[in-house]
């Protein structure tokens, strides 16, 4: 690296070394472009370090542990297993290692230029990187931003001592006896039922009339039942107000109608959204690129934004926050730079919650497709019959499926249960080929697995099913 004002040039500057960040540099450097990455935290981003893996890791480990406490379910006699933590944290800590490694052999492999420091736009083709040691500055023809997002701190609750955000729940120094959450959305559900598996006792602070607002209420409420069966006191329609802590507890007072109660926990967890990064120094208003109230980055079908050869991808944009779909935008825009006809096309996103049970969506949800006047068939059928769900001692939930009722084409999925995270790319892989709810029906479905409630709910859609008495 070079210190001082001479420029370097390069073709492609990716800032962000995340999902969308990391797959954007590596596509464009296969494509033949001249590549730096920038990243002023570890490679791999949020979703690598502090995020997707491993929460997904103590999630995993959480179910092994609760697996063994009722193993004699399956006649299995056990002594009482004991969680070592810090094997836990170990156990989570090399995942993400072996995976952060992984990307930066990749990035490595691929010819791609990694830089760890900032990065301060001078102008609209000029940037300056920098960290403790050096600052060179870079002449660059294209740019993709994927700064990803950070969790939202409230005023009334900041991070510090017994407040912390989904970045520090993931390493708390000893499983909470109690656990308060302010947030019943997916991030908040996925780790305070990974503490409840590991014998915490949470409480859920939600402002909606139901937790996992995003999914249809359905779906949401077999999620709630088995929470609330292993002892969470989920509280909806409520206002978490304020919260006192001391060096042992942190005290939360909230709202419910007129009504205000306190509650008393080890730590409290807030999870009330994230904020995307486009703020701080990075000089965005400085070269004019338009940034919505929402902190937003406007972009085209292409990644561009209202500069041309600068893109954005990723949770800096409008839609889901969504590691796959920053990976899917990153593809893209490093095609469209390199000349490839390669645009967006959001038909069939899945979104997945790793709840207990999980659940997985795709495409429109009958709570959607009845707001729009859609004229729609709904085939519902459940876990609970299937032999698959009952080997597994795993029966709760079931597969919706909503087709158009005057085309047949499958519309969208929704899946609540044991491997709805798996089972959902069958049914995206299907609204994106434009399949129809008889083509999943003549799909022969392996016997015994959980994909034949896939079969089963489309056969059910279409009034013909085996697996369940017809209604007349």
């Amino acid at each position: 690296m070079v210190v001082g004002d001479a420029s370097l040039d390069i073709d492609t500057l990716v800032i962000g070394a995340g999902p969308g960040g990391y797959v954007a540099a590596i596509r464009a450097a296969q494509l033949g472009q001249k590549v730096l990455c920038v990243d002023k935290a570890n490679v791999g981003g949020v979703c690598l370090n502090v995020g997707c893996i491993p929460s997904k890791a103590l999630i995993s480990a959480s179910h092994q542990y609760e697996n063994a406490l009722h193993a004699e379910t399956f006649g299995i006699e056990i002594s009482k297993p004991n969680v070592d933590w810090n094997k836990v944290q170990e156990f989570k800590n090399g995942i993400v290692s072996k995976l952060t490694g992984g990307v930066a052999a990749l990035l490595k492999a691929n010819k791609v230029d990694y830089f760890n420091g900032e990065v301060m736009f001078i102008n609209e083709n000029e940037a300056r990187v920098f960290n403790d040691q050096e600052a060179p500055r870079y002449r660059f023809k294209n740019c993709i931003i994927a700064t990803g997002s950070r969790p939202i701190e409230l005023k009334a609750f900041p991070y510090g001592g017994r407040i912390v955000s989904s970045t520090e729940a993931l390493s708390l120094p000893e499983i909470p006896k109690s656990l308060v959450v302010i947030g019943g959305g997916y991030i908040g559900i996925e780790l305070s039922q990974m503490y409840s598996n590991y014998g915490t006792q949470v409480t859920v602070i939600e402002g909606s009339d139901s937790i996992l607002p995003g999914f249809d209420k359905d779906v949401s409420a077999v999620v709630a039942k088995k929470f609330k069966a292993k002892g969470a006191n989920i509280i909806t329609g409520a206002q978490a107000k304020a919260a006192t802590q001391t060096d042992k507890d942190v005290t939360v007072t909230y709202t419910v109608g007129d009504k205000e109660e306190s509650v008393t926990a080890d730590y409290l967890l807030v999870t009330v959204g994230r904020r995307p990064n486009t703020d701080g120094e990075l000089g965005l208003d400085l070269i004019g690129v338009n940034v919505t109230d929402r902190g937003l980055i406007e972009v085209d079908e292409f990644g561009r934004t209202n500069i041309p050869h600068i893109y954005a991808i990723g949770d800096i944009v409008p839609g889901l926050a969504l590691a796959h779909k920053a990976m899917y935008e990153g593809r893209v825009a490093a095609e469209h730079i390199a000349g490839e006809a390669s645009a967006v096309d959001y038909k069939a996103i899945p979104a997945v919650c790793f709840s207990d049970p999980e659940i997985g969506s795709v495409g429109i949800s009958e709570t959607e497709a009845k707001a729009k006047g859609l004229n729609i068939k709904v085939g519902k059928f459940n876990y609970g019959v299937n032999g698959r769900a009952m080997s597994l001692n795993a029966t709760e939930g079931f597969v919706k499926l909503i087709g158009d009722a005057e085309t047949g084409l499958l519309l969208g999925a929704q899946i609540v249960g044991v491997e709805a995270s798996n089972m959902i790319a069958e049914l995206a892989l299907a609204i994106e080929m434009g399949a129809t709810v008889e083509d999943i029906a003549l799909t022969i479905h392996a016997h015994p697995t959980l994909g034949e409630i896939v079969l089963d709910a489309a056969e059910m859609l279409l009034g013909h099913p085996i697996h369940a008495i017809a209604k007349k």
